[in-house]
């Protein structure tokens, strides 16, 4: 496994996300994010560094789909070591799944990142609405 060190970014401001409102029930997505690439090593620390507190230390981060790029297995982003794996699940082509010990699991949908703006914005807010 090769490790790839990163330095704590700040959350960027054109960070594409949308969350899912507080609830206590159960829902099937926890949000929806929409990345400028396909590029692991310069998208995920962007995630991260953007996802509420509340959330923890991500330290496991799965990607489904054959579009990304290559994952180094693991890297280091905001002092904390993430692993990396890409899966090929039917069942969720575009999402990505966050893992904190202890606290929990969040899946959110992938918006392509060559999406159309016209057609994203759109697509996000009804994901989160149709599917929460």
């Amino acid at each position: 496994m090769t490790t790839t060190a990163s330095s704590s970014p700040p959350p960027s401001p054109g960070l594409r996300l949308r969350l899912a409102p507080d609830s206590p029930l159960p829902r099937r997505l926890d949000g929806v994010w929409w990345p400028r690439s396909y590029d692991l090593l310069t998208e995920v620390p962007q995630l991260l560094a953007g996802l509420p507190p509340a959330w923890g230390h991500i330290v496991g981060v799965t990607v489904n789909g054959a579009a990304w790029s290559a994952a180094p297995g693991r890297m280091i982003v905001c002092d904390t070591v993430v692993h990396l794996r890409k899966a090929a699940a039917r069942h969720a082509p575009d999402s990505v799944v966050l893992l904190t010990p202890g606290q929990g699991r969040w899946d959110l949908l992938v918006v392509p990142p060559d999406t159309p703006e016209e057609d994203a914005e759109p697509l996000m807010t009804t994901a989160l609405g149709a599917r929460t």
